[in-house]
């Protein structure tokens, strides 16, 4: 059973908010050398996220920043990017209140679902979507070009 940190808290911050860029970039260290050699045959990085597209990005704090999630525009779907938890907080209920922040948002858009992509090198990922009701779905733009990596997506009924 997941306790829920009594401090946890969530909040909407902006995309270049430090704690956010702070949390991104321990993501990018922790996650990035499992693709390293993977992402060298891209010109482009099919995960970049362009600010312009970002619709709201959230900051979980329990003692200081905790971890981060962002909802992006993906053409007419909201998709999830940039959910990290920092280590020590995993286990502590903040991946799932980033998540539900997120469906938050979504729902709030009357969108019929929340779409998100991640890698094949991360199963604690693809088990924590998994136990959040994300279905697997066909790869879309533009992960087209990542044919190991995961699909999900949560529709709201």
């Amino acid at each position: 059973m997941t306790s829920v940190p009594l401090d946890l808290t969530v909040l909407e911050v902006e995309w270049d908010h430090p704690d956010a860029v702070t949390l991104r970039d321990e993501m990018a260290a922790e996650v990035g050398p499992r693709y390293a050699g993977l992402m060298r045959e891209f010109p482009v990085n099919p995960n970049h996220v362009d600010p312009d597209t970002v619709v709201r990005t959230y900051v979980a704090y329990a003692d200081g920043p905790a971890g981060h999630a962002a909802v992006r525009w993906n053409r007419a779907d909201l998709e999830l990017k940039r959910m990290f938890v920092r280590p020590r907080h995993r286990g502590s209920y903040t991946a799932t209140a980033l998540l539900e922040a997120a469906e938050r948002t979504a729902r709030t858009l009357a969108l019929p679902r929340l779409i998100l992509q991640t890698g094949h090198l991360q199963p604690e990922a693809v088990r924590f979507y998994e136990r959040n009701g994300y279905q697997r779905i066909p790869h879309f733009p533009p992960y087209e070009v990542l044919p190991l990596s995961h699909c999900f997506e949560k529709r709201f009924t």
